[in-house]
């Protein structure tokens, strides 16, 4: 019979450490642990804390091998050309993106994603030289944002107004907005009515852009916010202006009342052309409303094709043009090379307002509208000399050189006359003179001009505003 020991607990004689058997196991408690255990053979040698030493490779699982220098061997791995990581991140070949937003290594290296971005400029509708509300059509309001308008019964009002607080864009930083109001069409929409407006971009602008316009698979990008009263489904479109002009017209719809951003990437296309020239290149067009003169029900949205004048738009519904003070804004105008719209450049007003004077310039002080009355501060006063062909001597220079030759409108700094100056005879120019005739601008050129003959002949001061202007 074999011999046996029962004990219920043995303990050392330190007390330290003690050994209770028990129904469901043995507990030890006091062990003592130690820093390094080292083993004499075997693939573990030493194992110390952090530390696996081993003397040959060892397998972790059927994938995995670790080599006694530290390497680390894969196999079995299994690739994919696509991972989702949760809901809204795609991670490809390609690139990575992130709720939507591409980024992409064409993105980076391809194309800006930093410095001057922007085509348009006073994209954010900041700058207003002229003035700040106007029932008359062309360039009035905003500057380089042009309203046409055609067969209308009562004129449409543009207007720079307020971004109102809260709303997005305002949380984007814009706080200026191009408005135009819609008159009363009470004939209703006739086939040649139409109410749109442009932004014209100068051919080597867009030629030297980085824009490889006549590959399609390059793209620019354009973007903006926009906003009516009148829910509907609006179209706007680029055309090309030099060679056989090139047209590509896309549409958005907006909820009533609600401020919506629209992006559209446009790819090149082999027919576009832009020559070396400051002349018109690129314009774009949006249109309130265009009748059935200038639409057509073939026509084929987010292509490019030859300009068709009969042939712009497609069928379009009239229902924003008879809606008396129907109303539709922009801001946040954004052209760009590459697919992607980043956000949008903003450029302090002074820069926007010298890029602006390149077309349109004044000797009246920004916030006064040309032909204001009883506005002296920034007139020029020259002497005129009736024995020198009747002409005020000015020597006259534009803060900054000009797209081409512009046209001048002369007006009296008192009266706000127009195509005339003010003779002060003797006087200094505070106190207000006699309207005389401007026959002849002398020496204008991109950058200035020399003189005024005036009519009848003068000797004594005169004193004259002007605006000059060279938009395309």
């Amino acid at each position: 019979m074999a011999s046996e020991i029962r004990v219920d607990n043995i303990t050392s004689l330190s007390g330290v450490g003690t050994i209770t058997p028990s129904a469901t196991g043995v507990e030890i408690a006091g062990i003592t642990t130690v820093s390094t255990l080292k083993a004499t053979t075997g693939i573990v040698t030493t194992l110390t804390t952090n530390t696996l030493t081993a003397n040959s490779t060892a397998k972790v699982g059927s994938g995995v091998t670790l080599s006694p220098d530290g390497d680390v061997f894969v196999t079995g791995v299994t690739t994919s050309t696509t991972v989702k990581v949760g809901g809204g991140v795609t991670i490809s070949e390609s690139g990575i993106d992130a709720s939507g937003i591409g980024i992409t290594c064409a993105n980076i290296n391809g194309t800006q994603i930093g410095g001057r971005r922007n085509l348009i400029i006073n994209g954010a509708m900041e700058v207003a030289q002229r003035g700040t509300s106007s029932t008359e059509q062309l360039y009035q309001t905003v500057d380089r944002m042009r309203l046409a308008r055609a067969g209308v019964d009562e004129n449409p009002t543009q207007a720079q107004v307020d971004v109102a607080a809260g709303t997005t864009p305002y949380t984007l930083g814009f706080r200026k907005a191009l408005k135009i109001t819609n008159g009363n069409q009470t004939s209703g929409a006739g086939a040649a009515d139409t109410i749109g407006v442009s932004y014209r971009i100068e051919a080597r602008d867009i030629r030297t852009s980085g824009w490889d316009y006549t590959n399609p698979n390059s793209f620019i990008t354009i973007q903006f916010w926009v906003y009516s009263n009148v829910g509907q489904t609006y179209y706007f479109r680029l055309s090309t202006q030099d060679g056989t002009s090139q047209n590509y017209t896309t549409s958005y719809t907006l909820s009533a009342n609600t401020w919506t951003k629209i992006v559209k990437t446009i790819p090149g296309n082999s027919n576009i052309q832009f020559d070396d020239d400051f002349n018109q290149g690129l314009r774009i067009n949006f249109s309130m409303f265009a009748g059935t003169t200038y639409t057509s029900g073939s026509m084929t949205l987010n292509s490019w094709a030859a300009v068709d004048g009969n042939n712009q738009f497609p069928d379009q519904t009239s229902t924003w043009y008879t809606t008396n003070d129907a109303t539709w804004n922009i801001t946040g105008l954004q052209l760009e090379v590459g697919p992607q719209a980043t956000a949008f450049e903003h450029r302090s007003f002074a820069e926007e307002l010298q890029l602006c004077k390149r077309y349109f310039q004044k000797s009246y002080a920004y916030e006064t509208a040309p032909g204001t009355t009883n506005s002296p501060l920034n007139q020029i006063i020259g002497r005129a000399y009736a024995s020198v062909q009747n002409r005020m001597e000015l020597q006259t220079k534009f803060e900054v050189e000009m797209r081409a030759t512009p046209t001048i409108i002369t007006y009296t700094p008192h009266g706000g006359v127009a195509d005339k100056v003010e003779d002060y005879s003797s006087g200094n120019g505070s106190a207000s003179g006699t309207a005389r005739d401007v026959s002849a601008v002398r020496n204008l050129g991109n950058k200035g001009f020399g003189g005024i003959t005036v009519s009848p002949a003068q000797d004594g001061v005169l004193g004259v505003h002007y605006t000059a202007d060279a938009e395309i």
